[in-house]
């Protein structure tokens, strides 16, 4: 549900691409969008990690464990099954996002 919310709402964003002349506010924008949608695609992984890392790192403070392997395996796992989730919607985003990027470059050079 999130990711399908996620993936119309950059599509939309992406869609507000047609039709710019090419002026600073034009480039300004397209790299706003490119920013918002690298931002959108990086937050699950990086979601994912810091809640992991938080939970290992709480949990070596309880127990005075000091074992970097500890930290690493779960995080690695964690990104791994995140990546397995959110995989889908990921590529259909950056493939939307490019698709109409690509779509509005004779109207940014006309």
């Amino acid at each position: 549900m999130i990711a399908h919310l996620a993936g119309h709402l950059a599509g939309h964003l992406a869609g507000h691409l047609v039709g710019m002349e090419l002026t600073d506010t034009a480039i300004i924008s397209i790299a706003l969008k490119t920013m918002l949608v690298a931002f959108k695609l990086s937050a699950p992984i990086l979601a994912t990690s810091l809640v992991i890392g938080f939970t290992i790192s709480l949990f070596q403070s309880m127990t005075q464990i000091q074992e970097f392997t500890l930290a690493f395996v779960p995080k690695v796992i964690g990104v791994g099954i995140a990546l397995l989730v959110c995989g889908n919607w990921m590529l259909h985003t950056m493939v939307t996002f490019t698709q109409q990027l690509f779509e509005s470059i004779p109207s940014l050079l006309s």
